[in-house]
């Protein structure tokens, strides 16, 4: 059967490495911005830290090495104070572990610093990802994979392994890839975000999803079991490992890929 109910459901635009788009949009303050390039050994497992103002992508393909990108941005009282500030900042990523570190941020108000990241990983990896203000992005990869943003929406496409994670504000964008889920589970939630979860037509899986404020589409053919305005469990296919996603504040929509 086919279960529908009016949606809205919005994610927030994550991060895109480009420096001719300045975080610093206030015309009395001045801005820097650069872009850090190198290649690292693949160590088996990443974990990154976006620190307070910074997204982080990641993305697997067939290389066995790591290609990671950094973008550095600054805003001080003029370009020259920003320029300054972006030489401070040094990129730590030894041992999978990858973080900024740079001038003491607390109760400033007119200067500051972002650090965002973008790694290419084999696509058999573990990961641990998190950031404060910042989106997270992961595709393409098998692995553990473990996620957690504050101020940030999320961006899962064709992952497989033990996936789970969450954002407190922020959208979720979930895409499958296959015929079914390979691994133990996706487990991912928002507290105050839409969900938008795409999924192949012949796709096989036990799916649970919910809302506690919002509205549920379900555009596809299945036979759903529970409270149908808030809460869905149902089989696709033969069934197989859980694939969950929930939001507390945000509608849900779910349709074929």
């Amino acid at each position: 059967m086919r279960y529908a109910l009016f949606v809205f459901a919005s994610v927030a635009p994550l991060l895109a490495l480009d420096c001719n788009q300045g975080r610093n949009n206030q015309k009395d303050r001045g801005s820097f911005c650069e872009i850090r390039e190198q290649t690292i050994a693949a160590t088996g497992r990443f974990n990154v830290d976006g620190g307070t103002n910074g997204g982080v992508s990641v993305k697997g393909w067939k290389r066995a090495d790591v290609q990671l990108r950094v973008q550095v941005q600054t805003w001080a009282e003029d370009d020259s104070a920003a320029r300054g500030m972006s030489s401070q900042i040094r990129i730590d990523s030894s041992a999978g572990q990858i973080r900024a570190q740079g001038p003491d941020q607390s109760g400033k108000t007119k200067s500051g610093w972002a650090v965002s990241f973008e790694l290419m990983v084999p696509e058999r990896t573990d990961l641990a990802l998190k950031t404060m203000n910042g989106g997270i992005s992961i595709a393409d990869i098998h692995g553990r994979i473990e996620f957690s943003a504050v101020n940030g929406g999320v961006n899962l496409s064709r992952l497989g392994g033990d996936v789970e994670g969450k954002t407190t504000n922020g959208g979720l964008t979930v895409e499958l890839a296959g015929d079914r889920w390979d691994g133990t589970k996706l487990d991912a939630s928002t507290s105050n975000g839409g969900i938008n979860l795409k999924v192949p037509e012949r796709y096989s899986a036990h799916m649970e999803t919910g809302t506690v404020n919002g509205s549920l589409n379900v555009d596809l053919p299945v036979t759903v079991k529970g409270d149908l305005g808030k809460k869905l469990s149902f089989d696709m296919g033969s069934g197989g490992a859980t694939v969950r996603v929930t939001t507390t504040n945000g509608g849900v929509h779910i349709r074929k890929s």
